[in-house]
């Protein structure tokens, strides 16, 4: 093998497309654009969402609904999904810290603990929200319950 023998691997080069020089490139008077429009002229620039005069998609479809901006969202965790964390994870206080590092939250999340299922342990709970139920029943096993902002 000597230098001057080298050359590229088969379809690792190919030759420039040269617009606009007229039938002898091979493009063709258009340059490869078709013919008439924006789209075959310089400084054409689509704007978002337009489809070539036809009524975009967000104006043909009605508008629906409400978001309320004052909504505070929640991760609900269950009375009946207490029992089964508390043995994965090895958590008895329940607080927003022990639960965003087993992974169970974001470090955002809102918490709220509803009374959906039984309750087996005597846990500590330091969370954003409880539900009257849940909290009945987290009593009754002999926990307790702090809200946190």
């Amino acid at each position: 093998m000597n230098l001057h023998s080298l050359k590229p691997a088969k379809g690792a080069t190919h030759k420039e497309k040269r617009i606009g020089r007229g039938e002898a490139s091979g493009k063709g008077g258009t340059s490869t654009k078709g013919n008439k429009g924006g789209q075959s002229r310089a400084g054409y620039k689509s704007k978002k969402a337009h489809e070539g005069g036809q009524m975009p998609i967000q104006r043909r479809i009605p508008k629906r609904g409400f978001t309320n901006i004052n909504r505070v969202e929640f991760k609900v965790i269950n009375l009946g999904q207490i029992d089964h964390y508390a043995e994965k994870y090895g958590i008895t206080e329940f607080n927003l810290q022990n639960l965003y590092i087993n992974g169970l939250i974001s470090q955002t999340d809102n918490v709220k603990i509803l009374g959906n299922g039984e309750l087996k342990g005597s846990f500590t709970f330091k969370v954003n929200a409880v539900s009257d139920k849940a909290k009945a029943a987290i009593e009754a096993a002999g926990g307790t319950v702090e809200i946190v902002k």
